[in-house]
């Protein structure tokens, strides 16, 4: 039997802070893609049939521009989310998880780089 209390048992086992703002930041990406999804395919269905130039000069705009770059961001922290907890959950082994949640990080940034920059030089034409 231990005379320790529940707060002083408790101590030392992590901040219950940082589980809070994964669930929100996991929410607000998830809200902050609707609008963004929806704008992409008005996007889509407005170039169906178009020429490659057409779509080009229309990606390109700023406005365009600016919007795929935020869903790039979001669709891809959104996804490093998911699937960190899909790691952290059901991912036993220590060294497995650590390769695993580096992969994760590393891998989503990459991509989200790789449409970030894609988007830019449509927008700068290079």
């Amino acid at each position: 039997m231990s005379l320790r209390t529940p707060l002083g048992q408790a101590r030392g086992l992590g901040s219950a802070k940082d589980g809070t703002e994964h669930w929100w930041l996991q929410r607000v990406t998830a809200v902050a893609l609707v609008p963004l999804v929806l704008v992409l395919l008005y996007y889509m269905i407005r170039l169906l049939g178009a020429d490659h130039a057409h779509v080009v000069a229309s990606l390109g705009h700023p406005v365009a521009a600016g919007f795929l770059v935020l869903l790039f961001i979001a669709a891809f922290l959104h996804l490093k989310l998911g699937l960190q907890v899909v790691i952290e959950d059901y991912v036993h082994g220590a060294a497995s998880k650590l390769t695993l949640l580096l992969a994760n990080t590393f891998g989503c940034w990459i991509l989200a780089l790789i449409g970030i920059l894609a988007v830019l030089k449509l927008a700068f034409g290079g």
